[in-house]
């Protein structure tokens, strides 16, 4: 699930926006390391407050747990209306444009398709977690051995050119490029938002992200290498399907054409395990009464949050027929930045107390912690005075659901957190740690 869902659309088409903010092999080559350590420790610190606690929601529980249920509300309020629906719907616009390029349609027949994309995962993952676990590990297989044979392909193909600086290397542009990188790492939390129906999930979700992560960053790697390497830095610049562009100077355009395929897979996996975490967050919320209480109701037969699947792949569907996810996604996707720096900051202050005791420790403890929250901030400030109508929008959505959860909480305010989807004999070992819980927050 970590690695078919962070590996997307994205690093088949960003490589072009990371070498156009840093014009140069070695500039390109830095943004993709340091995204790819940024990425890592941010996997490290959600592998160890997923150890630490191990219940359905994930960063939802790890904000609430840390600051207050405002700070949880805020990043559900985000994923449901812009960063994870949009995700999804832009996801499933990149699949029904190249299934357009197999099965020639129209701009309808293609809003159409990404719609019939979101439909059927869903139905997948409505019946349950180990179908939809299923799907994902055969999509995630299919895409890495293709990906292998692609990198064979171009490093095999003897048209090499030699790496060349093309201009300066910029502070401004590096952050830019920096983001760019990061949106094509961009999915690596979501692994653990369904920890609690995960076997042993202190253990295992810390292993997949440890082991998921590092195969996504040697992969990227290895994949900028090549394009770098393959196609003149001119085409580097200019490319809008980078792989494609490769793929065609290394070995043709029949080679080229299977590209399509390659990323229609590789969509598909990432939005299976997308569309797989999202509604653990809105299930948990409506546990602790942030939300309507019809959005955690579960499946009697296949144990899932089947009502906030629904609501999760109406509300993508409609932001493909309108043509609103691409806006949304630009504008707020730079925000979850924020909220990461905040968990790193706040399992800095965890680690002080006497009663916290995860089972895996991320390391670099305390400088790295710290270090990460002020890559976040400048990413954040750079976006925002980079852009500045874009990226105050963008954070003034999400401050807009401070208003709504006071008001919420006014209105529907319950003292009841986070229970199991799974049946209540499973966990009732667990009941002793939700009281003690629930008498804290008291």
């Amino acid at each position: 699930m970590v690695v078919g869902t962070i590996v997307g659309s994205s690093i088949f088409v960003q490589p072009s926006e990371v070498s156009r903010a840093v014009p140069s092999f070695a500039g390109m080559l830095l943004v993709w390391v340091a995204a790819g350590v940024l990425t890592w420790f941010g996997a490290s610190i959600c592998a160890e407050l997923t150890s630490a606690y191990p219940r359905t929601g994930g960063v939802y529980v790890f904000l609430r747990e840390m600051f207050s249920p405002a700070a949880g509300f805020l990043w559900g309020w985000a994923m449901f209306w812009s960063m994870h629906s949009g995700i999804i719907a832009a996801i499933a616009m990149v699949f029904g444009r190249y299934a357009a390029t197999i099965v020639p349609m129209g701009d309808l027949g293609v809003r159409v398709t990404a719609v019939l994309g979101i439909v059927v995962l869903s139905a997948i993952n409505y019946v349950g977690v180990r179908p939809g676990s299923a799907v994902q590990t055969v999509l995630t297989m299919a895409k890495l051995g293709a990906i292998v044979l692609l990198l064979a392909l171009l490093f095999g193909a003897g048209v090499l050119h030699s790496p060349a600086a093309a201009g300066e290397l910029q502070l401004g542009g590096f952050f830019r490029g920096l983001v760019a990188g990061l949106f094509a790492f961009g999915g690596w939390h979501m692994v653990t938002y369904a920890a609690e129906e995960t076997r042993n999930p202190e253990r295992t979700i810390p292993r997949a992200l440890m082991v998921g992560t590092a195969v996504v960053v040697v992969t990227y790697l290895g994949l900028n290498a090549a394009y770098l390497l393959v196609l003149p830095f001119s085409r580097v610049l200019t490319s809008t399907h980078i792989a494609y562009d490769a793929t065609l100077t290394a070995a043709g355009p029949a080679a080229a054409s299977a590209i399509s395929i390659l990323v229609i897979v590789s969509s598909l996996g990432a939005n299976s395990g997308i569309i797989l975490a999202g509604p653990r967050v809105y299930y948990a919320m409506a546990e602790d009464g942030l939300l309507f209480r019809w959005m955690g109701a579960v499946h009697p037969t296949y144990r899932t949050p089947y009502i906030a699947i629904v609501a999760q792949a109406i509300w993508s569907s409609v932001l493909v027929l309108t043509g609103t996810y691409g806006t949304l996604v630009s504008r707020v996707v730079y925000t979850e930045w924020i909220f990461f720096g905040a968990l790193a900051l706040g399992t800095l202050a965890l680690r002080r107390g006497a009663g916290y005791r995860p089972a895996f420790r991320a390391a670099g403890f305390p400088a790295a912690p710290v270090l990460f929250a002020i890559v976040c901030l400048v990413m954040a400030l750079n976006q925002i005075v980079s852009d500045p109508f874009n990226g105050l929008w963008g954070l003034g959505l999400v401050l807009l659901g401070l208003p709504v959860y006071f008001v919420w909480r006014r209105l529907h305010a319950r003292d009841r957190l986070s229970q199991s989807l799974l049946p209540a004999e499973v966990h009732a070992g667990a009941a002793v740690g939700t009281e003690q819980r629930q008498g804290h927050n008291r």
